[in-house]
């Protein structure tokens, strides 16, 4: 299970966070045609697409194109989550075609100035409707904003909080606190996930290696344990530091000494858990990496 992907189609619309130089490789179409022969090779066999611009359009979409795969089995998209009718938003997507795919929404908060954000009267509206609808939130903060974060879910212990790409850690600096001291604070709130992803990027692109990876690992490894840590390759972005299938084998060794429940749990049960999703996962030989 690859919990945390995306796809874009530049003709539809433009994703205007690829900018500069160092973005150029993602500035093309990324589609499901071009995942699933790499996902399939790694052996992944079911995934979560998550949103990645914040236009009402593209989750009805992502619905419509979940409702076709194969592959595809949730969805996280995006709502203005401070609208006032947000949660008739939501009940529309769920009544629409896909609509059964909708598992989780998240916001570009890293984007915004105010660090508390999340915990302002209206986004707390908004994600209190979230929890009555039985969808998970995806967070995609900074470190800065990872107290607000603990607050969140403390305010709203029914909505589970699922933090991507480990709050983005500073791996090429090889810097672990603050960082640490939080994770492990956002840890202590049970309704709290995390997912293993977007590590490479967040590491030096052209020389990281699984040792410098490890000590963020372990740390979310320890901070939430294997039953609340779910793998996303975070595909097409993680290809400016790794190939799709260099990103698994990373995950892979860093959960090495895991037992093969446990890891069955990063590989599929997490995120089949955390976002009601429905897929059956393959027994887990101790030596095999263990993706539905």
């Amino acid at each position: 299970m690859d919990a945390h992907h995306h796809v874009w189609d530049l003709s539809v619309r433009d994703q205007d966070w690829i900018t500069g130089p160092e973005l150029a490789p993602l500035r093309r179409d990324f589609s499901l045609a071009d995942l699933a022969p790499e996902a399939r090779a790694a052996g992944v066999t079911a995934t979560v697409l998550v949103q990645t611009i914040t236009v009402p359009e593209e989750t009805p979409e992502f619905l419509a194109l979940a409702a076709r795969s194969d592959l595809v089995t949730g969805v996280v998209g995006w709502t203005d989550l401070t609208a006032p009718d947000v949660a008739d938003t939501l009940a529309g997507l769920r009544a629409g075609l896909g609509g059964e795919h909708l598992v989780g929404m998240r916001h570009q908060v890293q984007g915004e100035p105010d660090p508390r954000w999340l915990v302002r009267p209206e986004a707390l509206r908004g994600l209190t409707a979230m929890a009555e609808a039985g969808l998970a939130y995806d967070l995609v903060v900074k470190q800065s904003q990872l107290a607000a974060a603990v607050e969140a879910a403390q305010r709203l212990p029914g909505l589970t909080f699922v933090l991507d790409h480990l709050g983005k850690p500073p791996i090429a600096s090889g810097e672990l606190a603050p960082w640490a001291d939080q994770i492990r604070r956002l840890a202590a709130v049970p309704n709290t996930v995390c997912k293993l992803s977007g590590m490479v990027t967040e590491a030096d692109w052209d020389s990281w290696t699984v040792d410098d990876l490890k000590p963020y690992a372990d740390t979310v490894l320890e901070a939430f344990g294997p039953g609340r840590l779910m793998f996303g390759s975070d595909w097409p972005v993680c290809r400016l530091a790794a190939t799709y299938a260099d990103v698994l084998a990373a995950a892979v060794d860093v959960t090495a000494e895991l037992s093969p429940a446990e890891r069955r749990d990063v590989f599929t049960g997490t995120a089949v858990r955390t976002y009601g999703l429905t897929v059956t996962a393959p027994p887990v030989p101790p030596q095999e990496t263990p993706c539905a």
